[in-house]
């Protein structure tokens, strides 16, 4: 993860990654929610699959590979479902530029594959 993203923005970068993945995960598990809600359906398996990246976009686990599944996902979502494909094609988007961008400083990415810091004390 750490050759993927030179970075892990804090500060006010870092906040705004980490409020572009709150709003992707929650609108993801809420779409993914909705249409379980109605029952199954020939939609029921890619907006669980949204749903599932959603969360992980959430978390900040994994981001590249979430972002990248959750973009393919809903152009699938979008090019098949009838009516307004616009959502789909915000949320695929939204996506695709996380998984690009990278998750930032405070996400279980960071935490796990972020930069380490090694101090080197001198032992005289």
């Amino acid at each position: 993860m750490q050759r993927l993203f030179s970075t892990f923005p804090r500060g006010l970068p870092g906040a705004g990654l980490l409020l572009l993945r709150l709003v992707v995960g929650i609108l993801s598990i809420a779409n993914g929610a909705k249409t379980l809600h109605h029952g199954p359906s020939t939609q029921t398996i890619p907006h669980v699959l949204a749903a599932g990246a959603g969360v992980l976009l959430l978390t900040g686990l994994w981001t590249p590979i979430s972002g990248g599944a959750l973009a393919l996902v809903e152009l699938w979502i979008g090019l098949s479902q009838r009516g307004d494909p616009w959502v789909a094609i915000l949320l695929g988007s939204l996506g695709a530029a996380l998984a690009l961008i990278g998750p930032g400083a405070w996400s279980l990415d960071a935490r796990f594959f972020g930069r380490k810091r090694i101090d080197i004390r001198d032992q005289r």
